[in-house]
């Protein structure tokens, strides 16, 4: 058998048909153009109102969006006596997911961009440091897209589920800013190289590449330790800490529905993974 095919692998055809599905519906461009408008009005946008910004119809319109709604990418609501659109947050990251594995970019990706902020330094967790840690933690909280919980976590439970080798904390101008840690996945010998990882920034101070030093620090600490998966959990609605665990060598293996309720509404979460190119 010739080496080719004796490598290449065979994507599953259920898989093969539904990203086909996805594929085929944005074979129109103003499908496209009009995902994009949704996408980009995180309040939603009203029918009336793609029609006027792309310029068409609104028949054409109402039936672009039918097509889009239908496959999954946007959802629709009645306010009154207008339809208003809006962004189905799983596709955000199920898309890229088809993507990767259409193209089988699956496999383990490098770590790390190499633009770290340079005034941020980021260290070992220390115990004066678990005031600091909490009250982020909590604002993560508060941000309603960082995690499920509804209150922060003693220091006696943090400290006793978080990896001793595994907890970092960033400092700007001598002020602990953000953190990172991971827990074991299991008690178990066979899964002692899985962690799954979390990273939280102060409210002040995101959007400076806090958390990017933080998960460098974070899995280059892990590969070098012989950790050879890192997994995490993401809000769908969380797409900036998405495109953060991408940037750190996490892949999207993919969405889970209404994996559980917070403040009695359901969410979905996008799970990603990196495995460790050393292991």
């Amino acid at each position: 058998m010739p080496i080719a095919l004796r490598q290449a692998q065979v994507l599953p055809t259920a898989d093969a048909s539904t990203y086909a599905e996805w594929f085929s519906c944005l074979a129109e461009p103003v499908r496209v153009r009009l995902l994009h408008a949704v996408a980009t009005s995180p309040k939603g946008i009203t029918v009336g109102s793609l029609t006027e910004l792309l310029g068409t119809s609104q028949s054409t319109c109402s039936f672009h969006v039918r097509k889009l709604a239908d496959v999954g990418f946007v959802e629709t609501h009645k306010e009154g006596t207008s339809t208003v659109v809006t962004i189905n947050e799983a596709c955000c990251s199920g898309l890229p997911h088809a993507a990767d594995a259409v193209m089988g970019a699956l496999g383990p990706r490098p770590c790390c961009p190499d633009d770290l902020p340079a005034d941020v330094t980021v260290r070992a967790l220390r115990d004066e440091d678990w005031p600091a840690v909490r009250r982020i933690y909590g604002e993560g909280i508060a941000s309603g897209i960082a995690t499920f919980e509804t209150a922060v976590p003693g220091v006696a439970h943090l400290d006793a589920t978080w990896l001793p080798d595994h907890r970092w904390v960033a400092e700007l101008d001598g002020e602990v800013v953000g953190w990172t840690a991971a827990t074991p996945v299991s008690s178990s010998e066979y899964h002692a190289g899985v962690a799954e990882t979390s990273v939280y920034i102060g409210e002040s101070h995101r959007g400076r590449g806090i958390g990017k030093a933080l998960l460098y620090k974070q899995v280059m600490e892990a590969d070098d330790a012989g950790l050879w998966t890192l997994q995490t959990s993401v809000f769908t609605q969380n797409r900036a800490a998405v495109a953060l665990h991408h940037a750190a060598g996490y892949r999207t293996v993919g969405v889970r529905e209404r994996i559980a309720r917070r403040d009695g509404r359901w969410h979905d979460t996008v799970l990603l993974e990196r495995r460790s190119p050393v292991n």
